[in-house]
């Protein structure tokens, strides 16, 4: 469906050039001198890069329906990761390079965002925060100050992450899936 570059708005998926993307941001321009123009930063759903174009307001856009799922992760199959639908309990398949760095913190049925047109996921959001066990860490000494004050730890999806001296095999621990970030240690 084509629409005025008047009816953007953030969040809206368009078509442009052959690919899918979304928009971030945009702001209308009415220069003194010249017709008025709309700057968009759009993200490509396929690469995740960002791109700004700029577009008049005569332009039409073709906007494409985005919408997202709650899709739970239920395991991997070679380069392939299968997702039920929560909505309709379909199975779906995502390959690997569609998931992102986010894919060393994806847990077994872990409950995710999927954005989804025409039936195909484009993208798999995690949630800001997961809760995860310590699988492999060296004991923290007491006393120990002259080193960082962080050891590193595997958790239970095989990811990597700097934890504070106190941390222990079996614990259980609170990490941003954003930044790999330890957040706290939580009680069980």
């Amino acid at each position: 469906m084509a629409i005025s570059i008047n009816e953007i708005s953030s969040g809206i998926g368009l078509m442009v050039d052959g690919n899918i993307f979304v928009v971030e941001d945009y702001s209308h321009v009415k220069p003194g001198k010249g017709s008025a123009f709309v700057r968009v930063r759009m993200r490509n759903m396929k690469t995740q890069q960002v791109l700004e174009r700029t577009f008049k307001t005569s332009e039409r856009l073709e906007d494409l329906p985005l919408e997202e799922r709650k899709l739970q992760s239920l395991y991997r199959s070679g380069d392939d990761y299968h997702f039920m639908d929560l909505t309709s309990y379909e199975e779906k398949i995502v390959p690997v390079s569609m998931m992102g760095d986010g894919v060393r913190f994806l847990q077994e049925n872990l409950e995710v965002v999927g954005t989804v047109y025409n039936e195909n996921i484009l993208k798999v959001h995690l949630p800001t925060f997961i809760i995860t066990e310590i699988v492999q860490s060296d004991p923290g000494l007491k006393g120990d100050s002259s080193k960082s004050s962080t050891k590193a730890a595997t958790i239970d999806t095989g990811a990597t992450v700097q934890v504070p001296l106190f941390i222990n095999v079996g614990d259980k621990i609170k990490v941003d899936t954003r930044s790999g970030t330890y957040i706290e240690r939580v009680k069980q």
